[in-house]
């Protein structure tokens, strides 16, 4: 069994996600089998908010070069956007960071 801390990998802190913290919506990086629910619960248990939607979507890795011959890719990895709900506390881990 995974735990919340095996699902739920980092936080993506860009000036892109940080828009939407006023509106409740925090975006995470989480492990590539995990699905919605999995996701959902580990943030309520993580941070003790209640989640109202979760959206999902896998990143492909880009091609990056360091010269003329060694070609190789970044990793693929699976991004989550997460909504809370009206009345939930926010995230404070996001907090000072707006």
């Amino acid at each position: 069994m995974k735990s919340a801390y095996d699902i739920i990998i980092r936080p993506i802190i860009t000036e892109q996600s940080m828009e939407h913290i006023d509106i409740k919506k925090y975006v995470f990086e989480v492990a590539k089998d995990s699905n919605k629910i999995e996701i959902s619960k580990a943030i309520e248990e993580i941070f003790d908010v209640e989640v109202d939607k979760v959206t999902t979507m896998n990143v492909k890795g880009k091609l990056k070069r360091t010269g003329r011959y060694p070609a190789g890719h970044r990793r693929s990895w699976k991004k989550a956007v997460v909504k809370l709900t009206e009345n939930s506390k926010t995230i404070e881990f996001f907090e000072g960071m707006v």
